[in-house]
């Protein structure tokens, strides 16, 4: 396996009929292409030496818009549509479903289920709301749709646009029952579309990082029953008792009442093994663990699930006690690779720190050694004990630049060089994994990564894994929580000046002041 690393640029180009060089319908029925997330097509109609004469034939515009009296907004547009029988369908921000004819752009039927209604802004605090994709399931000529948004499972009717009554209540589900504590809607979304495999419907959930409680709502994986809605099973991302595997690293019985190690990211699936793929994020709060002890599985883990059952098959976690936001967010790619002679049915999990971390996807084994290292467990954060080593993939080498020092200071000129150590000089530096501070700790990559959700794809007629990977900073500094956040009530967070949500995307100022960059649009490390 070959990896290349490639910035941002993407070209959405819609044509008359979607046909393949023989004429045929060209078929994209899952957000990954398939559900092995591997985004790869074979075919050539479109290339190098034509791709430049492209012209939009048509476009759509969901035009929705704020809605301040329900404190709700639209999020970025970030749905991949599904390409069924000559169909487009697709999710708006607002999560209202949509067919179009793929030929002319033809509105064939929406609908709305109104989630910006439900408890107003609840699910994500500050109303921003986004959906990645819809599910899709064939139940003998009927095709049916799945639609998981904030807190309830949708089946929709693909020829009207209507819900099937027959599925759960009147055509939806509730998914936050059966936690085993209580779920208030602001502590559970959904993002990611759901995981379809035989006569299951299997979803994740997203936990908003912005809640930080000292009891807050645990991660899942839950399966229904594709055509009554009744619940099969439910995985807990975080161990709900004593006895339970990887309950013993949680310190303090700290599973209790931790929360988030959320599954907001893309699932996959090898179909015929029926094994699922599940990555998994930071458990709560994400930057400080001064109430959680320990390496806290299944936080931040590829886990294998029997999709049939929902029963641990194997896992690695890829950060132990996480502190720095490197959730993985990005859906496994599952690839048939060659390693000396020897042919391996592989998984891929591209990570924000920058790696890559290949398994044999039977069996759990790492295809390449990965190796427990040594890092800097140094912190003056009240409460904090960073783990002592974490795991370091020898092959492949890291994709992005991991850690940072006044050596990696913009020298584009003197004077910028100057600036660039001056205002690297007002933060703790270090390598990867250096912990947060009470100054501000500087982590590269940033807590967006590296890879994220976007993933990776693979081609396999040259064995090559493309990554798309982002380079920046962020600062994570860590203060004490003075009450002034509703969202907030652990003792430390990092809603600070330099907090992780403030961050120094290269070299530009974040989103929250007062955090500045001196040099304004000029990136303080070197390009």
């Amino acid at each position: 396996m070959r990896i290349l690393c490639a910035t941002a640029i993407v070209l959405v180009a819609l044509a008359p009929g979607a046909l393949g060089q023989d004429g045929e319908m060209v078929e994209w029925p899952y957000v990954g292409g398939t559900q092995a997330h591997d985004k790869y097509s074979p075919l050539s109609d479109i290339n190098r030496t034509n791709v430049g004469e492209l012209e939009i034939v048509w476009s759509w515009d969901p035009n929705e818009q704020p809605m301040p009296e329900l404190g709700a907004r639209p999020g970025r547009f970030q749905a991949s549509p599904l390409m069924i029988d000559g169909t487009l369908y697709l999710p708006t921000m607002y999560s209202r479903v949509v067919a179009l004819d793929a030929e002319t752009g033809a509105e064939k039927w929406i609908y709305d289920p109104r989630v910006y209604e439900d408890d107003a802004s609840g699910a994500s605090p500050g109303g921003n709301f986004h959906h990645r994709g819809i599910a899709f399931r064939r139940e003998g000529d009927a095709l049916h749709l799945f639609l998981n948004s904030r807190t309830r499972l949708y089946a929709i009717d693909a020829a009207t646009g209507r819900l099937i009554t027959s599925f759960g209540d009147g055509g939806s589900v509730l998914l936050t029952e059966g936690h085993g504590r209580e779920v208030p809607s602001y502590t559970f979304d959904q993002t990611s579309p759901a995981v379809v495999y035989d006569d299951l419907v299997i979803v994740g959930s997203r936990v908003p990082d912005r809640v930080q409680r000292r009891f807050d709502t645990p991660g899942s994986v839950q399966a229904f029953d594709a055509r009554t809605g009744e619940r099969r099973w439910i995985f807990f991302t975080i161990p709900q008792s004593n006895d339970a595997f990887g309950a013993d690293t949680w310190e303090n019985q700290s599973w209790r009442y931790t929360g988030h190690a959320n599954v907001w990211g893309l699932m996959s699936l090898d179909e015929e093994r029926g094994l699922l793929y599940v990555p998994t994020s930071t458990p709560s709060s994400d930057y400080w663990g001064g109430r959680r002890p320990g390496a806290n599985l299944f936080a931040e883990s590829i886990l294998c699930l029997d999709a049939r059952t929902g029963e641990r098959q194997w896992h690695f976690q890829t950060v132990h006690h996480g502190l720095w936001d490197y959730d993985l967010t990005a859906p496994p790619t599952l690839a048939t690779i060659s390693v000396d002679g020897r042919t391996i049915d592989a998984v891929a999990q591209v990570s924000k720190q920058g790696f890559t971390y290949v398994f044999d996807r039977v069996t759990g084994e790492p295809v390449w050694p990965i190796e427990e290292r040594p890092v800097d467990t140094e912190t003056d954060v009240p409460g904090e004990v960073p783990y002592p080593t974490q795991p370091f993939p020898t092959k492949p080498p890291a994709f992005a630049g991991q850690g940072i020092s006044l050596d990696d200071a913009n020298d584009l000129t003197p004077e910028i060089h100057a600036l660039a150590i001056e205002e690297l000089g007002e933060y703790r530096l270090g390598p990867l994994f250096t912990p947060p501070s009470l100054q501000g700790t500087l982590q590269r990559p940033q807590v967006g990564g590296g890879a994220n959700w976007g993933g990776s794809a693979f081609d396999p007629e040259t064995g090559f894994l493309y990554v798309r990977s982002t380079e920046g900073v962020s600062p994570n500094q860590i203060c004490r929580n003075e009450g002034e956040d509703p969202d907030v009530d652990v003792e430390y967070s990092n809603n600070c000046p330099r907090g992780a949500v403030t961050a120094i995307f290269r070299g530009r100022p974040g989103a929250i002041p007062p955090v500045r960059s001196r040099l304004g649009p000029v990136p303080v490390i070197k390009p």
